[in-house]
């Protein structure tokens, strides 16, 4: 099976060279997407002169920041595989760890996984981020009856078919919010892979603000009482039932 493995790239001048080599370098059947979300930092010039063209990779390019989930957005409109795989442009987590978050779709035990960064972890940094991430997962399980303990997470993996029954509608970070309301709302049992993170602060160029928080809510809000008629993408294939 064949895996698209869609990467949003935002002034990631630093890291975007090495984080492409450690994902081609991986042992699977892929293609590699990468979408510049009109990165000002040098960003782009690098993918034009020493990324475009090499074998497996496609490269994207949004004329304007328009944000992670419109950057993500367009990767999933020009996805081919038969599953598709988010990996962000920093090295807060391990490639290496796609292997065995892929696995169990490629195999067929499950359609949607996602890479927790808090499984099995011995401790975590008592930031402001770290706490509202556990706050804004805490909710999601309240509102959705879920299960997972890492809802923000960048790991998110699930089989084509799955995606294309709705769209992504958000254009900034409260992607990852509005795509775990309607995995969940669509029936979808998110199953969860303990990762690495080495996490980054704001001046080594993490992104997310307190602000985002605020949009998370309100997503989450927004999705669960939305219909699922108005979640469901009209015209979308047919896809097996949830755990069928």
């Amino acid at each position: 099976m064949k895996i698209s493995i869609v990467i949003p790239v935002y002034n990631e001048r630093a890291t975007i060279k090495e984080l492409l080599e450690r994902v081609r370098r991986l042992a699977l059947d892929k293609e590699i997407i990468v979408v510049d979300d009109g990165s000002k930092d040098g960003s782009r010039e690098i993918l034009k002169s020493e990324i475009e063209g090499l074998p497996g990779v496609r490269v994207f390019y949004q004329s304007v920041n328009q944000g992670k989930g419109a950057a993500l957005r367009r990767g999933f409109d020009e996805a081919r595989g038969d599953i598709v795989m988010v990996q962000d442009a920093d090295l807060e987590l391990d490639p290496e760890d796609i292997l065995r978050i892929v696995a169990p779709v490629v195999e067929g035990r499950a359609e949607v996984v996602y890479g927790s960064r808090f499984m099995n972890a011995a401790s975590r940094p008592a930031s402001l981020s770290y706490w509202a991430n556990r706050f804004l997962t805490s909710l999601t399980n309240l509102l959705y009856g879920a299960v997972v303990t890492d809802m923000e997470t960048c790991y998110k993996c699930c089989r084509a078919p799955v995606l294309k029954r709705f769209r992504i509608e958000s254009d900034r970070f409260d992607f990852e919010p509005e795509i775990t309301a309607k995995l969940l709302r669509l029936g979808y049992a998110i199953h969860e892979i303990p990762v690495g993170y080495h996490p980054r602060t704001s001046s080594q160029g993490k992104k997310i603000g307190w602000r985002d928080g605020f949009k998370a809510i309100y997503t989450l809000l927004k999705y669960r009482f939305a219909s699922v008629e108005r979640i469901e993408r009209r015209g979308a294939p047919a896809a097996a039932a949830p755990g069928a």
